[in-house]
């Protein structure tokens, strides 16, 4: 996964252009089936439009000397996004009005977009910014925005049911290994892990969009199959670095989805932080997929949430903070959101009364009054004693006081003995 980023850190992504492109090919190249679509640009999709492809030759500040003070080459933060072209001479009090910094991370280039407003702009260290001198300035932006298309890809891997699990993650931030890399190249891996699978239980399909406009035109062409097959969905973001876990729960907030990525939260993870979907806590295509015409079951699942850590939308949030290990982690947490929900059933019982467990080697077949019970076998007890056709596996799990992933393991053994059936 780490290495996935690396290779796609480069590339300067926006909502349109060669950037998507470029990822997206990358993308198709680490799992099979992934499916690329281009939407023309001024398609009307719901109450938006599809805008014009933005492309970038070269930008650029430079002194009368010569002198380059910011440079897009170096950076792909520089540019503000979708900025339109200009070529002129102006002073530095001009100039300032189209900068961008931030006091507080004088080291740190912000990340700023204009894609609905035409406007210009570059974006500097703080640092930088304090030493500039009065004087003129050339500025240029070799940019075009023109008619072109918004490419995003899909993939859709079919199991035995037609209910669907939902993976969407977004690829447009230029730059920026946490906030936009690590959704995706986690999603990738979920990909392969999935197709490397066999007996999948329901479908999942798997999205990586421009962030907002991408899932709404998503939406605008698939709304209703989706809203008609998907069970639970969850938007992968921020999910790479090493300091804690967080959800953003549904506009719901009692979905499955909801459920099982608190559950896996709270019985897999160290620390972590559920946040209610009231602005201006959400934040990603989640508000898309929630909306009320829409209503999906879809939650984010991150580490650090987005807003919420200082290299958030800065050139701080580089591939330095992203780790293997943390990856990894992120990983986890959503595979075993999704191994939960393969095994989620409703058990009922198989007998009446509790069953003779000693023949079948499941209970202790001499006592003395006195058996303390160790906690393999209370939680055996305890599966048997609310596996009444009205917990579902998470249910039963949070009711009896461990994970759900211990309570599938016995639940399935007591089907096996015909001690339990499975009911849905």
């Amino acid at each position: 996964m780490h290495g996935w980023a690396r290779r796609l850190f480069p590339i300067n992504r926006s909502i349109t252009g060669k950037g998507v492109r470029e990822t997206l090919a990358i993308i198709g190249s680490g799992i099979d089936g992934l499916r690329m679509h281009e939407i023309p640009s001024g398609t009307s999709v719901f109450d938006w439009t599809v805008p014009e492809e933005w492309s970038v030759e070269e930008a650029y500040i430079e002194t009368r000397s010569g002198e380059r003070v910011v440079d897009f080459a170096d950076h792909n933060l520089h540019l503000v996004g979708y900025s339109e072209p200009i070529d002129a001479w102006m002073s530095l009090e001009t100039l300032q009005t189209h900068l961008y910094s931030l006091p507080d991370q004088p080291d740190a280039i912000p990340y700023v977009t204009s894609y609905y407003k035409r406007d210009w702009g570059f974006c500097l260290a703080h640092k930088v910014r304090e030493q500039l001198s009065e004087g003129e300035y050339h500025v240029v932006i070799r940019s075009q925005l023109a008619p072109g298309v918004l490419d995003y890809g899909d993939l859709l891997l079919k199991g035995s049911q037609t209910k669907e699990v939902l993976i969407s993650s977004y690829i447009c931030h230029p730059s920026m290994a946490n906030n936009e890399l690590s959704g995706p190249v986690v999603a990738m891996a979920l990909a392969r892990w999935l197709i490397a699978s066999r007996n999948l239980r329901y479908s999942y399909r798997f999205v990586f969009i421009p962030e907002n406009i991408g899932s709404i035109v998503y939406l605008s062409r698939h709304h209703k199959e989706m809203r008609d097959s998907i069970i639970a969905g969850f938007v992968l973001t921020c999910i790479g670095d090493d300091r804690t876990y967080s959800m953003l729960k549904s506009r719901r907030g009692d979905t499955l989805a909801d459920r099982v990525g608190g559950h896996v939260l709270k019985n897999f993870t160290s620390e972590y932080q559920q946040y209610d979907f009231l602005w201006p806590n959400r934040g990603t295509d989640s508000r898309n997929y929630c909306s009320p015409a829409i209503d999906l079951p879809v939650v984010d699942i991150m580490r650090s949430k987005y807003g919420t850590y200082p290299e958030y939308h800065t050139s701080l949030d580089d591939l330095d903070l992203i780790t293997p290990s943390g990856l990894e982690g992120g990983f986890e947490v959503a595979r075993r959101c999704i191994e939960i929900l393969e095994r989620n059933h409703v058990y009922g019982p198989n007998v009446i009364g509790e069953p003779q467990l000693g023949r079948r080697g499941l209970y202790p077949t001499t006592s003395h009054g006195r058996a303390t019970y160790d906690r393999k076998l209370s939680h055996l007890m305890n599966v048997l004693a609310y596996a009444d056709g009205e917990h579902d596996l998470i249910a039963l799990a949070e009711r009896i006081g461990t994970d759900a992933i211990t309570v599938a393991d016995i639940a399935e053994r007591l089907v096996g003995e015909g001690i339990l059936r499975v009911l849905q």
